[in-house]
């Protein structure tokens, strides 16, 4: 491969901070940069969405420790996963890039770097795709029970994956578009979110004639999962909290397309679980001093749904379920734009098979369109089995959350190993790098093994949880493709060239 340098100095003098950066990390500038901070942040509050994990998970909290549990649990987990956050958001300061997780893991490796590598990018990609894949199945769920309340509906399982299929369509073609549109309805987003929270909370205060007591909500518990320990049950019903606090690894998936990269991924990673840890406690707070007839709202088929009808009345909670699904639409959104930014970094590197097609851009816009494709297509794939089996498809998209914390863990475990020999970049933890490392490392591997329990005894092959199984699959994959053909045709993320040389190459994007 050969480059033309003519007039490299002055390619260089034009070049932002930003892709000098990526150019000293070895990649050409492939997307446009047009996100501000305030977007970079909004795409990751958008897929942690409180108004989509608290809302699915609120019908396993209350029958998994109750309202004392959810409110507690919830700033337990909160709590522990802005230590997370924090790890993470240093290493997304000192490599502002695309792929993230997996590069970071390449770059901090002492030995073995392809293989670090290699087992992150994969549980990354399909953490997120899983993800994908669960918000608009959660969506469709939610479309569904506002229909039947609306027209007295009665949902199969034909009509969830038909509404489901429907959402990834419009979600894919959402992502096919420029940049800026998808950063202008992550800014709406945060907005709806926001003010949809307070709407919410402020019909659920002012007026129903009756509230639990405060007392009541911080310290009332309930156990419908048939294990009699309750330490156990405690620990699982931290599982709402775990299940929401996810996918803020986006932020450092658009570095690429953020200004000011090195400033805006961390500051993004870290201020989307914060806000979300407050606004989502707000939340649920008002949800549990709403609660009127305990038994019949834990066993609804959606929860927040009947909560709302026996507090308000059905025209308001039909008013408010629709707040609640535009906000799963736009997270469900957010999830294909970051699925794709890690689908188009993987590809780059030549990770993935078929990378040619999934690396394309559109010529004016720059958007990944055949990664956004590749995103939509295999979490269709990944929700066929619904029409055979709930229980199937459940066990399918539960590698989500563990395949992304598995992910988070790897570089913040290697970062540990490079002790100080690591160079931090604008966003640094100090002296407390080290041991913000090490709690978050320990509180994954505590929610890692949470995610793997049983959740109900007893114990059957219907309710049986299938996570550890999904992840064993793919891991097993994974290590089958690394030993067949990976350990030698892959060596890690690829540099393109030398600075000078990226600069040369580059054409102009508008």
């Amino acid at each position: 491969m050969t480059f033309d340098v003519q007039g490299t100095a002055e390619a260089r003098r034009s070049l932002s901070e930003d892709e000098e950066q990526l150019h000293r990390m070895g990649y050409p500038r492939s997307l446009l940069r047009t996100m501000s901070k305030f977007d970079n942040f909004a795409i990751s509050f958008t897929i942690i969405s409180v108004l989509t994990g608290c809302m699915t998970m609120l019908g396993y909290g209350l029958n998994t420790g109750g309202p004392a549990e959810i409110l507690w649990g919830w700033l337990i987990v909160g709590g522990m996963t802005t230590l997370v956050g924090l790890a993470m958001a240093e290493l997304a300061s000192k490599y502002p890039t695309t792929g993230a997780l997996y590069y970071w893991s390449a770059k901090l490796a002492k030995r073995n770097a392809a293989r670090w590598s290699w087992y992150t990018g994969w549980l990354n990609v399909i953490g997120q795709v899983g993800g994908t894949a669960g918000i608009d199945y959660g969506l469709a769920v939610f479309v569904q029970a506002l229909i039947a309340l609306q027209w007295s509906f009665t949902a199969t399982p034909g009509t969830t994956f038909g509404i489901y299929t429907l959402v990834l369509v419009v979600h894919g073609l959402l992502n096919s578009k420029a940049t800026r549109l998808v950063a202008l309805l992550n800014r709406v987003s945060v907005w709806w979110h926001v003010l949809g929270v307070l709407l919410i909370v402020g019909c659920l205060l002012f007026l129903p004639a009756q509230h639990q007591s405060v007392g009541y909500v911080l310290t009332a518990t309930f156990n419908n999962t048939g294990f009699t320990r309750f330490w156990y049950v405690a620990a699982i019903g931290l599982l709402v909290g775990g299940y929401t606090f996810c996918g803020f690894d986006a932020s450092a998936h658009v570095s690429e397309e953020t200004r000011d990269a090195a400033k805006g991924a961390p500051s993004g990673i870290v201020r989307s679980i914060v806000v979300s840890w407050v606004v989502g406690f707000v939340l649920l707070a008002g949800f549990m001093l709403a609660l009127h007839h305990y038994s019949a709202e834990a066993t609804a088929t959606v929860p927040p749904l009947q909560i709302m009808i026996d507090a308000l009345g059905a025209n308001t909670a039909k008013l408010l379920m629709i707040v609640i699904i535009v906000a799963q639409f736009f997270c469900g959104m957010s999830s294909v734009t970051a699925n794709s930014r890690l689908i188009f970094a993987l590809s780059r590197d030549e990770v993935l098979p078929g990378s040619r097609w999934w690396f394309k851009t559109t010529t004016k816009t720059k958007t990944p369109i055949g990664a956004v494709w590749l995103a939509t297509g295999v979490a269709f794939l990944l929700a066929l089995p619904s029409l055979k089996s709930s229980v199937a498809f459940y066990a399918i998209t539960s590698v989500n959350v563990i395949g992304l914390f598995t992910a988070y863990a790897i570089p913040i475990f290697l970062r540990l190993r490079v002790g100080r020999d690591f160079t931090p970049g604008p966003f640094s933890l100090g002296r407390y790098s080290a041991l913000i490392g090490r709690i978050a490392i320990g509180w994954i591997a505590f929610e890692t093994v949470l995610f793997v329990c049983p959740e109900a005894a007893p114990v059957t092959w219907h309710n049986l949880n299938y996570a550890g199984f999904a992840v064993l699959a793919v891991l097993v994959l994974a290590t089958v493709w690394w030993l067949v053909t990976a350990r030698r045709s892959f060596s890690g993320p690829k540099s393109f060239g030398t600075p000078e040389e990226l600069a040369a190459m580059e054409g102009e994007l508008v």
